[in-house]
């Protein structure tokens, strides 16, 4: 179980913390979407799930052991810009290699050319370069996923391509999945359960 428990978090100086006493359980067979409006912390706690922010109070468990404070993390987070998420000065082919081994079936199913792997992030396009950091977080053989607005840039038939591969791959690896989309449509579609930030 992927487990926030009784967690708060503010920015600093803020009057008010964002999360106060906040919990989420998320099994490895869930795809849990993330809703709220605007403000309302779900690219935040994203990050807290994934070990990238750390809560002021509480504690973020992967069965029940929390997430470590070096090494690689059980928790994979893929970012809304993956431009944001490598190294502009590194070829994708090293960018991929420090997440360890790639399988080039991986390679086959994300639709990634052997060709861009000598390319750098800029030679990109925006879909070219999020299927590649979704490789990267895969390769670390993840118990979660958590993906924050990873479509939004997209083209309609990259998005479908993306999601599609995302359901059929985390099902096949029993990866707990959890998401941030603003699309309804594509939240009615891929959930199996719904958590709204602002109830």
């Amino acid at each position: 179980m992927l487990e926030a428990r009784d967690i708060t978090y503010g920015y600093p100086g803020a009057v008010e913390p964002l999360y106060r006493d906040f919990s989420l359980v998320v099994g490895p067979d869930e795809r849990v979407a993330l809703v709220a409006p605007s403000g309302f912390g779900k690219t935040t706690l994203c990050r807290l799930l994934a070990g990238f922010e750390r809560p002021l109070k509480g504690e973020i468990l992967v069965d029940g052991e929390p997430l470590p404070a070096r090494g690689v993390c059980p928790v994979q987070l893929i970012l809304q810009h993956p431009e944001a998420a490598v190294d502009p000065r590194m070829r994708m082919e090293k960018t991929l290699a420090e997440a360890g081994e790639v399988p080039e079936q991986l390679l086959d199913d994300l639709g990634i050319q052997r060709k861009w792997l000598r390319r750098y992030p800029h030679e990109l396009s925006g879909g070219e370069l999020q299927r590649f950091c979704i490789a990267r977080a895969l390769a670390a053989n993840p118990r979660y996923l958590v993906a924050d607005e990873i479509s939004t840039m997209l083209d309609a038939v990259t998005q479908a391509q993306i999601w599609r591969f995302l359901v059929a791959e985390t099902e096949r690896r029993n990866v707990g999945l959890v998401f941030v989309s603003h699309s309804p449509a594509l939240t009615q579609r891929i959930a199996t359960r719904v958590v709204n930030l602002a109830d």
